[in-house]
């Protein structure tokens, strides 16, 4: 048995460690002492600690506090880590610590194995690099770990979600565009209204991305100035001079995002409202693409029996046991991920209101949630386009046939004869089984050659140009 362990100590005292494990003291602690669920601390985050580890590396060598050759080794092991290399040796759940220690202890303990690999060293002798005197150096998790997630959402949001998002933006511009024609019922508390366009209708989805993207991307500027160099609570403690601004003009280079410090370092650490506020923005995202989706479902829906004026594809069979039936899955896992999402969202606001004093203890959570949250969105809005909405057609049958079976074109009437007959004719035509015309001719409040004229949903579909 002995074989398949060694032993390290910590300031505890002794500790069995697998082996060939790269980790070491304090992240077999964590993994003994939290083993709840199997929510493991996001493989992004990591990368976005081994990226702070570079930089700060660098600094710290060109400030004169770290030697060259430490610095290479740190750099070396931390770029393997960011490139995904070592993504077993990060095991650890997100319900640990509240500031996230053992995992930026975790990745402290990797990169001085790899270095002691690297150097024919053996695991664990914590030589010649030193997880906490090297590789931690001018850092705490105080400050490393709300900088590790602000760059791993930035990442995410402009990388991956922003994008995708635009592609799904995109798509509904070219159906708003092509659907521009196409004149239907209005429906308003779920009722019949008046005429709009289909292209009308889409054109409110579109509108809603577009500003939920403005919204997530203008709150980006809340996450670039960074907390990095304010060590235990702000102070900077046994960081070197310019520490801060080196450390984090290495990380902006290495990510290619324009981080900065943050103007005061104790409410970036003691607080995460850039992040809160970030969580808040993918909620209300999540909002606008419920609300869409439940839309499509809803015109979709038939396709015999209701409403049926739009085609989702058809992916896969939809029932069990009822041959031919389709389903509007896409809608259904998107709605899903947008009630998950705004779930998460009411979590990382707890979370953010439980600082203390000089520090708040919901990081891993807050981190996780965040996170989670860009993935889901993101995967959620390249399948339901993908697989839905590229795809979907007009059932123009079906709404010329409502369009013109309703009664609120009555409407049309109203500057010429007034809401109460009008009302009349509606009234008179829904319970005799008549057509709008039929109603009106017969009550005798307007005749053919007017009706004609004001009855044409082509002209209802935005406001009466001015006659010159």
């Amino acid at each position: 048995m002995a074989d398949h362990v060694r032993i390290e100590h910590d300031s505890i005292g002794e500790v069995e460690i697998p082996a060939e494990a790269l980790w070491g003291a304090q992240t077999q602690r964590s993994l003994r002492n939290f083993a709840i669920s199997e929510d493991k601390i996001p493989i992004k985050l990591i990368y976005a600690l081994a990226l702070i580890k570079q930089a700060s590396a660098s600094a710290n060598a060109r400030l004169g506090v770290l030697d060259e050759s430490k610095k290479e080794l740190i750099i070396n092991a931390a770029s393997a880590i960011a490139n995904g290399a070592h993504d077993d040796q990060f095991p650890l759940k997100v319900w640990q610590t509240g500031s996230g220690t053992q995992s930026n202890m975790n990745l402290n303990e990797v990169i001085s194995n790899l270095a002691s690999q690297a150097t024919q060293e053996p695991l664990g002798s914590h030589r010649p690099i030193h997880p906490n005197d090297d590789v931690n150096k001018s850092q705490s998790t105080n400050d490393v770990f709300p900088t590790a997630i602000h760059v791993a959402a930035v990442q995410g949001i402009t990388n991956r979600l922003l994008p995708e998002l635009q592609r799904m933006i995109d798509a509904l511009s070219k159906k708003s565009e092509d659907w521009n024609h196409i004149i239907k019922m209005g429906r308003t508390h779920l009722q019949d209204a008046v005429p709009i366009t289909l292209g009308q209708e889409c054109s409110a989805w579109q509108d809603q991305l577009s500003t939920a993207a403005n919204r997530i991307h203008s709150g980006l500027q809340e996450l670039y100035p960074l907390p990095l160099g304010g060590t235990a609570v702000g102070t900077g403690l046994n960081t070197p001079y310019n520490f801060d601004k080196e450390a984090i003009k290495e990380l902006s280079s290495l990510t290619g995002l324009p981080f900065s410090c943050a103007s005061n370092k104790f409410a970036a650490m003691a607080s995460h409202d850039g992040l809160v506020n970030t969580m808040t923005h993918l909620r209300m995202l999540a909002i606008a693409l419920l609300k869409i989706v439940n839309d499509l479902r809803l015109l979709a829906c038939g396709p015999r029996a209701g409403i049926g004026e739009l085609m989702l594809p058809a992916n896969e069979p939809g029932s069990s046991i009822m041959p031919g039936k389709v389903n509007p899955t896409q809608c259904e896992a998107m709605a899903m991920v947008c009630t998950q999402v705004i779930g998460l969202d009411a979590a990382v606001a707890m979370a953010g209101s439980g600082g203390h004093l000089q520090m708040n203890v919901y990081k891993p959570l807050i981190g996780f949630n965040l996170l989670h949250s860009i993935d889901l969105l993101h995967d959620a809005c390249l399948s339901c386009r993908v697989n839905m909405v590229e795809g979907i057609k007009p059932n123009h049958s079906k709404i010329k046939h409502d369009l013109n079976q309703s009664l609120m074109l009555v409407t049309a009437l109203v500057p010429k004869i007034g809401y109460e007959k009008s009302t009349a004719i509606a009234q008179h035509a829904h319970k005799n089984g008549l057509s709008l015309r039929e109603a009106a001719l017969a009550l005798e409040y307007i005749n053919e050659v007017e009706f004609d004229l004001l009855i044409k949903p082509e002209l209802m579909i935005s406001p009466k140009k001015p006659i010159n």
